[in-house]
């Protein structure tokens, strides 16, 4: 049957999430950057509100109502807000806006490989500019380049849970022939969003998600903050109604609480800051995280083989090994409970 498929789609390996156990296990989840704490409870209000009123008519395309939210938050225009089915929606959205076959997007290495993913559906190329040594960005990362289309910058990236500045971002900006998409799935576990930017700054376009700081990831909700010409096109890629009437009801809602936020952002930025240097003090390598993860790397020991005894014991973290950089363990933040366990049987393995 594979002669029906097109090429680009029989010759790629395909996104592999991380690995979900039965949701009754008992297993400790480290692996995928989930938020370890209950969403908030004006979410879970806006769910049973909907429910309440029945499901027989179509969700709004465009999300009004959240966007309107969205807007009066940062300031900025409803009109440049463009909502996806989680942020994955949403990238592909983009790529399939900006990049044709044979076109090319541009992306730093290492970081989320479903960039890639989406480039090779398109039948596009993808070019890895790799980062420095300090996780920061060459000159060449905003050089020209021919046929490139699109410019995807996760800020926190991921693994490694490092920013690049805002002034640098703009400096990059203001140099490529492109659209530059900051990906911000992490980013209020940092310090400074680019929101505004996608506001005075024309190729400059971000997204974020509520599968992370808002502990939402099995609701699926995203947006994206773009110029108002942009949004006007990506409007005829997106699927008619793409987000449905429970997540915009339950985004909205969650996005109003801005007590629950900053509650949940302390708890998370304290136990990955205690995480940090818990797995320094063993001899690992660990950046200086901006994200709800951490990456750590070591030369003198396998890591794959400590992934191997945690999923032995129950804890599931993600061995991530990519080609001319060099393998680790990226290590979500969960529970202090969850994370001492996590710590406790590294401990054992490393002093066996």
């Amino acid at each position: 049957m594979s002669r029906y498929i097109r090429p680009e789609i029989l010759s790629m390996s395909g996104y592999v999430a991380g690995e979900q156990p039965a949701s009754d296990s008992d297993v400790i989840k480290l692996n995928t950057n989930e938020n370890p704490y209950r969403a908030s409870e004006k979410s879970y209000n806006a769910i049973r509100r909907v429910l309440e009123f029945g499901l027989s008519r179509y969700p709004d395309p465009r999300a009004a109502e959240f966007c309107e939210i969205v807007g009066r938050k940062y300031g900025i225009d409803p009109a440049t807000i463009l909502c996806g089915n989680g942020s994955d929606d949403i990238l592909t959205i983009l790529t399939r806006t900006f990049v044709g076959s044979g076109e090319l997007l541009r992306l730093p290495y290492p970081t989320y490989i479903l960039y890639r993913s989406l480039a090779e559906i398109q039948g596009a190329g993808s070019e890895l500019i790799h980062f420095n040594e300090d996780w920061s960005l060459p000159d060449n990362f905003y050089s020209a380049g021919e046929n490139l289309r699109l410019v995807f910058l996760p800020n926190p990236n991921s693994p490694s849970g490092t920013v690049i500045p805002k002034e640098r971002i703009v400096e990059i900006a203001d140099n490529l022939p492109c659209p530059l998409v900051i990906d911000e799935a992490y980013i209020d576990f940092a310090d400074d969003s680019c929101i505004d930017l996608a506001g005075r700054h024309k190729r400059i376009i971000v997204t974020r998600t509520f599968s992370k700081s808002h502990s939402l990831a099995g609701l699926r909700f995203g947006y994206l903050v773009a110029a108002v010409e942009l949004v006007e096109q990506m409007l005829k890629v997106k699927d008619s109604y793409n987000c449905d009437t429970i997540s915009i009801a339950a985004a909205a809602a969650a996005i109003s609480d801005e007590s629950w936020q900053v509650e949940n952002r302390k708890k998370i930025i304290a136990t990955r800051n205690r995480l940090t240097e818990k797995m320094r003090a063993m001899g690992f390598n660990v950046p200086d995280s901006k994200a709800n993860f951490t990456w750590n790397t070591r030369t003198d020991i396998n890591v794959r083989l400590i992934y191997e005894y945690l999923k032995s014991q129950g804890v599931l973290v993600r061995y991530m090994n990519y080609p001319d950089w060099g393998d680790g363990l990226r290590i979500s933040v969960g529970t202090d409970e969850q994370v001492d366990k996590c710590l406790e049987l590294i401990r054992q393995f490393v002093e066996k």
